[in-house]
């Protein structure tokens, strides 16, 4: 395999907008924004929507109006 090649591989903390909850992964993202979790600092990339808040993973059904 070739050396120097591959993107970084770390720590990373997903945060859903929608339901609040965070949870830690690895991925090959960066951020800036950095969060504590779990007594450590990890970079934060904030998603709108994850299985913590879709519907079809919840049950739940949210409305939205077409305005937004």
């Amino acid at each position: 395999m070739k050396t120097d090649i591959h993107p970084d591989y770390n720590y990373i903390v997903f945060n859903d907008l929608a339901s609040g909850e965070k949870f830690l992964t690895r991925s090959t993202l960066t951020s800036q924004k950095t969060t504590e979790f779990e007594g450590e600092t990890y970079p934060v990339i904030d998603v709108e929507i994850s299985a913590a808040s879709h519907p079809f993973y919840t049950g739940k059904q949210r409305i939205m109006d077409s305005a937004g």
